[in-house]
């Protein structure tokens, strides 16, 4: 088509040169999505010209070079010069099909590069470019087999649709990896640096036995890095042979190497404009005279020292480690050349990404001050105090230039909201406690101001509760936090079988907190309590002395029942020589604690506490480390008088780069500081479930609960009101027996303690072993727990930001410094006693709120403990 357009063009312009015009006027035919401003811009001639051949040619081949046009014609009418266009086809769809582990994003990012896009031009030339473009994606990722075919469907008003087929083929695997000429470290400790390996047990889920070119040349340069920085700066990289098998299936990889010898430090010298003492630079400097040279050591120097002239101000400071190597003694000479620039001031700093949160919120935060000279150290300790409010996914900051000055920046912080809060409705209907309606509402974030506000309700067969609690972080501008809490209880276990009492309590609380430094906080709160105990004859021992008998209660010693039992078999009634007691305290077994204490208490309780933290995130962190000492006391003056110490913490270190050790622990201690008082079972501490130790019950682990006591009474009187010389049981008389001889008695059913009343027990031992642990658990006063955790990222998922996955172990126990005979896994503190679980834990950020789960096995438990394998919290977010 183009050469006979260039015929006719050839012979109309002999036509035309025989008689050359002057123009008039120019009409061009044809146009349909094209302008006429577009071919009167690129066309050479104009009204009044007076045209010639060479013109027509000149003005041919301008409309050519625009490229909207497949073919172009000018011919004469009159003097009328006449301009015939045929526009090329547009690009009205592209369409890739058969593509799964390339995204169609990423290829279509790829067409885009090559000119290819939907309102381009299309041009046929370019469907071979872009099919062996896409094609090299492929190979790029080890899928030699790969192929790309295009079929081109033409579509109305001079339009085209392109569709692409894909060919993914099947990825190559890494048959081997092989270096060639390294004589001073092995194979082995050289391809542990490599991302890329060759095929091994868990290659199908980590992947890196598949070829991909970017991933190799990631790997020589830190083959190259772990020589330089070993002091071999003659090392070099010969050649990389990637040799494929004739199935194209498998991948063979050679790297040949020259490793050299080992250079050492002959001087080190600053260059340049070091600004700074040299005293203070030299400081920095991390490579020493006569140390074997490392790049990563000068390349670190050299950082530090960029880093020292940002805090300065200097924010467009370079500094570069330039090494001279002495071929002959084998040492180099190593110059830091220093360009701190011009000192910066920050103009203005800005916020992006916060939807939801108020910029006052994160400019708090700063500790970089706009107009001040610009620090490196307080940007970054900026961007590490924004991610500590656990409001974001992630923060990033950025420092721009701001454009006509040298000595000027502004500061950019980009922020990605994460869920903060959480909100709750639950109905549902459950066996033990019948119908349940609960509704919570908890945000870190108050709709963007920072402030922490929480409310809930819940209402059950046995629990009543309100809750509402409130704090703000920045109650003064220097950082106190101040907090309100206002709560209501009214609960009766006894409804459900858990204990036989109930509490109803409610009380308020305010709390301060004061930053001592940019990582450490002190706190202080009062809290007013009024609690009341309600027990019944279903009570454990330890909370109230069973049974409970009546004021007016008799007794009778053991001896004299056994006496009248055998006188009423004989046949007499109302045996002589038995003489009744009262019941007095003396003869009842040992009281609980509402017994010795009352059951209402009021009192005011004050809490100190201490805390430092550098996690380097408010949710989910993965370096840094946390500690948190607190003491809570109930003041002189109240009902109670206790106190309560508690210390938790978290260290995250990281391993590779991949692995994260997290280890944590917590520690509690409680107890009267009266010594003629017990500590409030109420007040115990507890063991065993999420936040605790996983693979057991919620606060199975530790003490249980002795079981309630029944009233053990014997006949001592007989009445034959029908004169039948048979003792029927209505006619008997029974009181309670005070015992004198253990041995007389069936002791797996009877309590029997000399000067003691005789009680029943309403279960055995083994029995109470089997109880669930909702039932029975009484907690401590210490309390002992540890865990370590290896964090890793799970395979597949992109974005790791909101999901923490661990192995983990852990262990802890709650023991007492005050255990009865009775009770069932009650111990004071030994290691042997500690219960240990392992595991598999998933924490995932959701939409929805949080959600954890963990399967565990316990590998050491004691008798009475809950295992449970799998278990899981979930709330909702928004």
């Amino acid at each position: 088509m183009r050469f006979i357009s260039l015929v006719v063009l050839l012979l109309i312009s002999l036509g035309v040169q025989a008689q050359e015009f002057e123009i008039s006027d120019i009409r061009v035919e044809g146009l349909q999505r094209v302008s006429a401003g577009s071919v009167f811009s690129a066309l050479p001639v104009r009204v009044g010209d007076t045209l010639t051949s060479e013109d027509i040619q000149r003005a041919t081949r301008a409309l050519f070079r625009v490229g909207h046009f497949a073919d172009v014609t000018m011919v004469r009418d009159g003097d009328v010069l006449v301009v015939q266009v045929k526009e090329r086809p547009a690009i009205n769809e592209i369409v890739i099909e058969g593509n799964k582990v390339i995204k169609t994003d990423a290829l279509m990012e790829s067409l885009r590069d090559n000119g290819l896009s939907e309102g381009q031009i299309f041009q046929r030339a370019t469907l071979e470019l872009i099919s062996q473009s896409l094609e090299r994606e492929y190979i790029g990722q080890g899928r030699y087999g790969a192929s790309v075919s295009i079929e081109i469907e033409d579509l109305p008003r001079n339009q085209v649709k392109v569709l692409i087929n894909v060919n993914e083929g099947k990825p190559a695997r890494i048959r081997s990896i092989n270096i060639v000429g390294n004589e001073v470290y092995r194979d082995k400790d050289l391809l542990d640096l490599f991302e890329l390996s060759a095929r091994g047990l868990f290659s199908w889920i980590t992947g890196d036995d598949k070829y991909s070119r970017e991933k190799l040349s990631g790997d020589i340069e830190r083959l190259e890095s772990y020589y330089l920085d070993r002091g071999y700066l003659d090392f070099r990289v010969d050649s990389t042979q990637v040799a494929l098998s004739p199935d194209r299936s498998k991948i063979y990889i050679t790297i040949n190497v020259t490793e050299g010898e080992v250079y050492t430090v002959n001087a080190v010298e600053l260059a340049g404009d070091p600004v700074l003492p040299e005293r203070a630079i030299r400081q920095l400097i991390m490579v020493r005279e006569g140390d074997t040279f490392s790049q990563i050591m000068m390349t670190t120097s050299a950082d530090y020292i960029k880093q020292r002239l940002g805090n300065e101000g200097y924010t467009f400071a370079e500094v570069e480690g330039i090494p001279e190597r002495n071929q002959e003694d084998k040492t180099v000479d190593v110059t830091f050349f220093i360009d701190p620039g011009e000192r910066a001031y920050v103009r203005r700093i800005n916020f992006r990404g916060n939807t939801k949160t108020i910029d006052e919120v994160l400019r708090r935060e700063m500790r970089q001050m706009e107009g001040g000279a610009a620090s490196t150290s307080q940007i970054e300790h900026s961007r590490v105090r924004l991610n500590r409010l656990g409001f974001f996914k992630d923060v990033d900051v950025e420092t721009v230039e701001v454009p006509g000055t040298s000595d000027q920046i502004d500061v950019e912080y980009t922020v990605e909201e994460a869920p903060s809060g959480s909100m709750g409705l639950q109905v549902g209907y459950a066996r033990y406690s019948g119908l349940l309606l609960s509704a919570n509402i908890h945000q870190n974030n108050w709709f963007g101001t920072g402030k922490r506000v929480g409310m809930s309700l819940s209402n059950s067969r046995f629990r009543t509760a309100y809750n509402f609690s409130y704090e703000d972080p920045y109650f003064t501008r220097d950082g106190v936090s101040r907090g309100f809490n206002l709560y209501y209880s009214k609960s009766n276990f006894a409804n459900i079988g858990v204990a036989g009492y109930g509490t109803d309590v409610y009380g308020a609380r305010m709390s301060f907190g004061y930053p001592i430094s940019e990582i450490e906080r002190i706190g202080f709160s009062l809290e007013a309590r009024d609690l009341t105990v309600k027990a019944s004859g279903r009570s454990a021992q330890e909370i109230i002395r069973t049974p409970v008998l009546p004021s007016n209660a008799m007794y009778i010693t053991q001896s004299d029942a056994s006496a009248a039992r055998d006188e009423i078999l004989r046949g007499r009634d109302f045996p002589e020589g038995i003489e009744r007691h009262p019941v007095t305290e003396d003869v009842l077994g040992p009281p609980g604690y509402l017994d010795a204490h009352g059951n209402r208490f009021r009192d005011l309780l004050v809490t100190l506490n201490w805390g430092k933290s550098t996690l380097n995130r408010g949710m989910l962190a993965t370096r840094g480390t946390s500690q948190r000492i607190s003491l809570e006391a109930a003041l002189p003056g109240g009902d109670l008088d206790y106190y309560k110490l508690q210390y938790n913490a978290e260290t995250y270190k990281p391993l590779t780069r991949h692995l994260t050790l997290k280890l944590r622990t917590n520690l509690g201690y409680a107890n009267s500081y009266r010594s003629d008082r017990d500590l409030p079972f109420f007040e115990h501490f507890y063991a065993g479930g999420f936040g605790s130790v996983r693979g057991f019950e919620r606060n199975s682990l530790g003490p249980r609960t002795s079981p309630p006591e029944q009233a053990f009474q014997s006949e001592f009187a007989w009445d034959d009101r029908d004169g039948d010389g048979l003792a029927q049981q209505s006619e008997l008389a029974r009181t309670y027996v005070l015992c004198e001889d253990p041995e007389g008695l069936n002791l797996n059913s009877f309590t029997c303690r000399p000067g003691e009343l005789i009680t029943q027990r309403t279960a055995t031992r083994e029995q109470l072993a089997r109880r669930d642990s909702r039932y029975s658990a009484f907690g401590g006063n210490i309390l002992v727990e540890a865990g370590a955790e290896i964090l890793f990222p799970l395979p597949f998922i992109d974005d790791q930001r909101s999901m923490q996955s661990s192995f983990f172990i852990e262990g802890g126990n709650v023991f007492s410094e005050h255990c009865r005979p009775e009770q069932l896994n009650c111990y004071g503190p030994s290691l042997d006693r500690i219960s240990i679980s392992a595991g598999f834990g998933l924490t995932w950020i959701t939409g929805f709120g949080p959600l954890t789960f963990s399967v565990s096995r316990p590998l050491n438990e004691n008798d009475g403990d809950d295992p449970k394998f799998f278990d899981f919290t979930i709330g909702g977010a928004f």
